[in-house]
């Protein structure tokens, strides 16, 4: 059987995964700097499923396709960094809300001014126009489904 042009199809999930975890890197080893040493990758995609809003366990659970025991363990872990609190619910005074705190919010505004910064610095390097049609062609290829937040559980799961 003949090689594709360009390469193995093996590669293209290597490097796609390579650029992922490179730029996840460099934000991480940039949080740290920035007082947000504990931070990992799976936090990121747990403050984004607890939301500006708020949830609770149970909803940040299926936000990250896991279980509801999964998610209180994260969140357990999140408050106790001090990224997240659970506050009574002021529509249900049964179930107790999962909330930012101001160290959680700054991690999230700091960790889009990152990947605003790398970008850009891929920008610098490729080109504009490369950037802009890398990803136009992933956006193509990648199904809307793709953008979940349960990835960092696909890896796991």
């Amino acid at each position: 059987m003949a090689e594709p042009e360009g390469g193995a199809g093996f590669e293209l999930p290597l490097l796609l995964f390579a650029g992922f975890r490179s730029i996840i890197d460099e934000l991480h080893r940039e949080l740290a700097a920035h007082g947000h040493p504990d931070v990992r990758p799976a936090y990121g995609f747990a403050l984004q499923a607890v939301g500006r809003d708020g949830a609770s366990a149970s909803e940040v659970g299926r936000r990250l396709g896991v279980s509801k025991q999964a998610a209180g363990k994260t969140v357990e872990k999140l408050e106790a960094l001090g990224y997240v609190e659970r506050v009574e619910d002021p529509r249900d005074g049964r179930r107790k809300l999962v909330r930012l705190t101001p160290r959680g919010t700054d991690v999230l505004v700091r960790s889009a001014r990152e990947f605003d910064r790398v970008r850009a610095e891929w920008v610098a390097a490729l080109g504009a126009e490369r950037v802009t049609a890398l990803e136009a062609d992933l956006r193509a290829m990648a199904p809307a489904s793709a953008f979940r937040l349960d990835a960092a559980g696909w890896f796991t799961g």
